[in-house]
């Protein structure tokens, strides 16, 4: 005998036996039970989650021998037929090759002769997005008026393109991708069907490189039986997949949050010998980073069961949760861009790199020792000069947790002087409003809390030089605009539109990208 691919081999048979879509099940099996028919059904969602398997179910329910029900024998000549797709009353259509109108009122010409043997005539149609628009209109007028004995399946992974005035006329059911979890534990149901071992840290990798499919995942399951040989191991289905280690991914985000360039490299220098996916390090490395923000945000949404649990909240006590949003889009960012890299690995070293370029201090991270000045007797005080600040006040307002009003207070001010533990903040004259207590002294807590110790706060009233987060944001967003005010008066088609149409380009109009 020829051996049957899983997926094909496993394809379930009865509503019962579909896994991850009871939303769906539940609604048609309500239908069939109380007799409430539609003759038109629209199955969406993306490839390899069951449309056509739901599609190939909801015709054994509707022509069952055993009359109309939600749970079809199995064992008639029309259910069996149509688990082998030759049942004569089942039209099985591909749009994607059928597009043309011609082709679709070919097919409609038989709609109106009853079943040869059946109890309906079932039209599926599948990627019925493909049709032109000729072809819908030609389907439209069979879907208006129906005969009793039609019905049609159709589905489609891009909805969308579907006209309103089909959608209108069909029952719509949406398909979910299927969780990683659900595809791991029917991985293992089919592996000790099979006879086949398989560890359950090999089938998570199977299921996680599904994405959502189940069809995919019993091919890659059935692709990791004949590489593995024997038992289905975490480390063959690693190399198989060309999946990064996970340990790798734990130590980068160590030292980034170290600030060790040497081991960065070092570990990435690693993953390269080993001829790993450098996209799929920075797609792993945001899902890392999505769970380490899981366990800081809610903790026990994190599944007990996903590998490394330990370890993913060691690193969400490690690292506070602005940072973990920074590196997060860092690696997405990253992974867009690896196509314009001179190449992969320039592109992921590059992505590391600007993890450390933008990583916050270190908690716990104090001001600079001032230099000793003649100020009074047994007093240490530098005054803030124009230009490097002692201190990096713009950088420490950037990684403190404070909002509102409190937030405006230290973006608006400047670091005036500083004295072992006491900061003096200088505040604009049409800020002072922002001087009150109740913001002063949750600023101060927010500064002990990130520089530690018993940090005291003063503000004054005064001129300020232009140094506050408010004042450097505000010259960035001028720099901006000024660039695209440059860019636009300087486009080539811009002038011609000017010079041919007597137009005048309005300034006011002219938006940044960023």
């Amino acid at each position: 005998m020829s051996y049957q691919v899983l997926a094909r081999k496993w394809r379930p048979r009865s509503f019962a036996s579909l896994v991850g879509q009871e939303h769906v099940v539940t609604a048609l099996t309500n239908a069939l039970a109380q007799q409430r028919l539609h003759h038109a059904y629209l199955l969406t969602g993306t490839r390899g989650v069951g449309k056509t398997t739901l599609a190939r179910i909801l015709a054994k329910a509707l022509n069952c021998e055993t009359g109309i029900t939600p749970e079809p024998c199995g064992k008639c000549t029309a259910c069996l037929e149509i688990d082998a797709g030759r049942f004569v009353d089942l039209i099985e259509v591909d749009a994607a090759t059928n597009t043309k109108v011609d082709e679709m009122r070919q097919l409609l010409e038989g709609a109106v002769y009853a079943p040869t043997r059946a109890r309906f005539k079932i039209y599926v149609i599948d990627e019925v997005h493909m049709l032109s628009t000729s072809a819908f209109n030609a389907m439209l007028k069979t879907l208006e008026e129906p005969p009793e004995h039609i019905k049609f399946i159709l589905a489609t992974t891009d909805p969308q393109k579907i006209p309103v005035t089909v959608l209108s006329r069909c029952l719509q059911f949406n398909l979910k991708q299927m969780v990683p979890g659900a595809i791991t534990v029917h991985l293992k149901e089919i592996a000790d069907k099979e006879g086949v071992a398989a560890e359950v840290g090999a089938l998570r990798l199977i299921a996680n490189a599904a994405r959502g499919s189940m069809r995919d995942g019993l091919s890659l399951l059935d692709q990791a039986i004949a590489y593995c040989g024997g038992t289905v191991t975490e480390a063959a289905v690693r190399t198989m997949l060309g999946a990064v280690d996970q340990s790798y991914l734990f130590d980068l985000v160590e030292a980034v949050a170290a600030g060790n360039g040497d081991r960065l490299f070092s570990i990435a220098d690693a993953m390269d010998a080993r001829s790993l996916s450098f996209d799929s390090a920075l797609l792993e490395l945001a899902t890392l980073l999505h769970r380490i923000a899981l366990a800081q945000a809610v903790p026990d949404a994190l599944d007990d069961d996903i590998a490394e649990r330990g370890r993913v909240l060691e690193l969400a006590k490690l690292l506070d949760p602005e940072t973990v949003q920074l590196y997060y889009q860092i690696a997405v960012h990253g992974r867009r861009d690896l196509p314009l890299a001179p190449d992969e690995y320039a592109g992921f070293t590059m992505t590391l790199m600007r993890m450390l370029a933008f990583r916050p201090g270190a908690a716990g991270e104090r001001l600079p020792a001032p230099a000793p000045s003649a100020v009074g007797r047994g007093a240490t005080r530098e005054t803030v000069p124009a230009g490097a600040t002692p201190g990096d006040w713009p950088k420490l307002v950037r990684e403190l947790k404070v909002t509102g009003a409190t937030r405006q207070l230290a973006e608006r001010s400047e670091l005036a002087a500083f004295s072992n533990q006491k900061i003096e903040l200088r505040l604009p004259p049409d800020a002072k409003y922002l001087a009150e207590k109740v913001y002063v002294d949750k600023l101060k807590a927010a500064l002990r809390e990130r520089l530690g110790g018993n940090v005291a706060v003063s503000v004054q009233i005064g001129e300020t030089t232009g140094k506050s987060v408010a004042a450097l944001k505000e010259g960035e967003r001028e720099a901006r605009q000024e660039q695209a005010n440059a860019s636009i008066q300087g486009d080539s088609f811009v002038r011609d539109l000017v010079e041919q149409f007597g137009g005048a380009v309005v300034d006011s109009s002219i938006k940044p990208n960023t």
